[in-house]
């Protein structure tokens, strides 16, 4: 866990203290934002989409995915302050996963041009290619030979993801950013709010390549026009239509999600999402 540290507001000069989320890695490995504790803290005064996310490097895998930016509400004064961030091309050359591979490596000979890379075996300048020795003069292996060797298995193998690590849902803004947590979870890479005027709706519209999603933060269930929305918008844009609510969903849209394979999601006040028909269970097993 993230170690506690003090803010202080711009406003009343209160310390508040804060502790860095922990946001789960593809990989497994904890992740949270590098405080500039050197920086003082910005009010926040407007809030867009885009400036609400902040790319973050696992320092395991050396992944960069974009999280929550870190913000703290003043218990004193209610003044919400947005946390300044090391960039991710500030993070120190040494703590880098490519520079911690590169030093393991620097003790490892480079086989000179020619030379083959296998030990036991060795390759000489100007040797004939096509009868130069023993093992370039047998034939083609046959399928049943013992030397043949196994097919490659069919398909691609799945990688088990780590466990999702919900975030408590408080607004309709943390509705929204939990499920975009959940997209990028299921393996959708660049997932977020469209830029341009919004559509007078009550839902809020998530894209990302190939995918189109919709999260309804209302107390009223998402009825049957809301679902066939959403998969219009998805057939257009030739992508997987998703949809999340908080309060559930009417019989109809349920029946006409399934007609459509469309995955529906329900959300409760604790950030999990739950998968409400086959079609949502078919996308947790594939993922993206």
């Amino acid at each position: 866990m993230a170690e506690a540290v003090p803010v202080r507001c711009p406003a009343c000069l209160r310390e508040n203290g804060y502790t860095a989320p922990v946001f789960p890695c593809a990989c497994g490995s904890p992740v949270h934002p590098p405080l500039d504790l050197t920086a003082p803290p910005l009010p926040l005064t407007h809030r867009t989409w885009s400036d609400t996310w902040v790319t973050v490097r696992c320092e395991s895998c050396g992944r960069e995915s974009e999280w929550p930016y870190p913000e703290l509400g003043c218990g004193s004064c209610g003044t919400v302050v947005r946390l300044p961030v090391h960039p991710v091309g500030g993070m120190d050359p040494a703590r880098r996963p490519d520079a911690r591979r590169g030093r393991a490596e620097d003790g490892a000979e480079t086989p000179p041009s020619g030379a083959s890379t296998h030990p036991g075996t060795e390759t000489r300048s100007g040797a004939d290619p096509e009868g130069g020795g023993a093992a370039a003069g047998r034939g083609p292996v046959a399928a049943d030979s013992p030397d043949a060797s196994p097919p490659p298995p069919a398909g691609p193998v799945r990688v088990p993801r780590p466990a999702f690590r919900p975030v408590t849902i408080r607004t309709a803004r943390d509705a929204v950013a939990t499920a975009a947590l959940y997209l990028r979870w299921l393996g959708f890479q660049d997932v977020r709010q469209p830029d341009g005027r919004p559509i007078p709706s009550a839902a809020v519209d998530l894209r990302a390549p190939g995918l189109v999603a919709q999260v309804d933060p209302t107390t009223a269930p998402a009825g049957l026009r809301a679902v066939e929305c959403v998969w219009l918008n998805g057939l257009t844009a030739s992508a997987t239509s998703v949809y999340f609510a908080l309060a559930g969903y009417t019989e109809a849209a349920r029946a006409r999600a399934d007609d459509l394979g469309i995955p529906l999601f329900v959300m409760d006040l604790t950030g999990m999402p739950q998968p409400v028909n086959d079609p949502a269970d078919e996308l947790i097993g594939a993922g993206a």
